[in-house]
């Protein structure tokens, strides 16, 4: 099993630990809850602030909107979300009298991977993407991809459908979180598409930049063009933004009141930022550079003072 696979089993059993509870005014365990891709990094974070000594976290996985839901109703202390707040949801946060602070914690970049002797293929385009993934798409052959491509059956390698990055792959390039199409070998043990994509020359697939870097010695990754042109995966475009669609920031969102009284929070969220970095690499996220946790942090003591 994969980090990524196993810090998902984590998050799980702490919601399950954490199902009878979670309202951030009780002043026990710090409640978190939102992302399922964000949620594998919090829970790591979790783990490794327990284990020096740190007050327990409770992980939830209810989605970045169902997570949103619970904070603005005043039941959590995090809100783990894997896009930028919307403004509907800030407003409902604002009628309840709910404050916070936005603070970036990674940085995720899905990778597409084919096998290392595909010399046909360089860079595929967001509609390409999107005519192979679609629901009902019936693309089987490199040659339906481009005419220009060989006549080589094309193998599908994805995440599983409980996925966070299956919710964010299938939203970036079809349009709808969970449209796909259903007749590929779906995993949520990376080492499966990996095992896949390597053993077969028309093979292609799909998980993060991290899990890529571990393994590119088996496997290529392709360059997208969402209309600017080709644009390679790697650290500096995830973190730029160049990369699209399929990098974007993670975000933890912190209730103010609940800084201020539940305890160990500020020490959580402070371990988190430091520890960014490591954590990331670990869960398989592109991390922050040092300027943008320096950034973050200070946003943190501002909300803090």
């Amino acid at each position: 099993m994969s980090s990524r696979a196993l810090a998902v089993v984590l998050v799980a059993a702490a919601a399950l630990a954490g199902c009878g509870g979670g309202d951030s005014s009780s002043g026990g365990a710090i409640s978190a809850d939102g992302s399922s891709t964000v949620g594998p990094f919090t829970t790591r974070t979790a783990e490794d602030f327990r284990a020096q000594g740190g007050v327990d976290v409770t992980v939830g996985i209810s989605g970045t909107g169902g997570g949103f839901e619970r904070f603005c109703a005043d039941e959590t202390d995090i809100s783990n979300a894997s896009r930028a707040i919307k403004d509907e949801e800030a407003a409902i946060c604002a009628d309840k009298g709910v404050e916070y602070v936005e603070l970036q914690v990674a940085t995720d970049a899905l990778t597409n991977v084919v096998n290392s002797a595909n010399d046909w293929v360089k860079c595929l385009t967001v509609d390409q993407l999107n005519a192979i993934w679609k629901p009902g798409s019936t693309v089987s052959n490199w040659s339906q991809v481009d005419p220009s491509y060989p006549d080589v059956e094309l193998k599908l390698y994805g995440a599983g459908t409980d996925s966070g990055t299956f919710d964010y792959f299938t939203d970036a390039i079809n349009g709808e979180e969970g449209a796909s199409r259903t007749d590929f070998s779906a995993t949520e043990d990376d080492n499966v598409t990996v095992q896949g994509v390597s053993g077969d020359r028309g093979a292609l697939g799909y998980f993060g930049f991290s899990y890529y870097e571990e393994n590119q010695d088996k496997l290529k990754a392709l360059e997208i063009d969402d209309g600017g042109g080709c644009v390679a995966p790697n650290v500096e475009t995830a973190q730029d933004g160049s990369y699209t669609p399929l990098s974007r920031p993670l975000f933890m969102y912190v209730k103010l009141s609940s800084l201020e009284t539940t305890d160990g929070l500020a020490d959580f969220v402070r371990f988190t930022l430091e520890n960014a970095a490591a954590i990331a690499k670990e869960a398989q996220f592109v991390p922050l550079n040092q300027e943008q946790v320096d950034a973050e942090l200070q946003k943190l003591e501002d909300a803090t003072a």
